[in-house]
């Protein structure tokens, strides 16, 4: 998988992009959280989903406590370049 898309992001002045994650089967939108460089590569890379933690001011891989990982299964750059739609399923039993 080619991340060529990844140079085209406009980072906000934090190094920052708001990523709106949406279930891959219901369309139902889950959260909106914050990813740096290094947290959507790592999500690429992975296959799960990473987030950039503000308040923590350190990466966070969502499931990481709970053991239900989001497993991406696409990432759209919006028609601006300021924000990701992440579509993911959960390894979660309940969802």
């Amino acid at each position: 998988m080619s991340y060529e898309w990844v140079s085209e992001i406009k980072w906000n002045a934090d190094g920052l992009v708001t990523v709106v994650v949406q279930d891959w089967g219901t369309g139902k939108i889950l959260m909106v959280a914050w990813a740096n460089e290094e947290a959507i590569l790592k999500s690429l890379s992975g296959g799960r989903a990473c987030f950039w933690s503000r308040s923590r001011n350190k990466l966070w891989l969502k499931g990481e406590s709970s053991g239900h990982y989001q497993l991406i299964k696409d990432v759209y750059l919006d028609c601006d370049g300021d924000s990701l739609c992440l579509l993911y399923t959960s390894d979660a039993a309940d969802e």
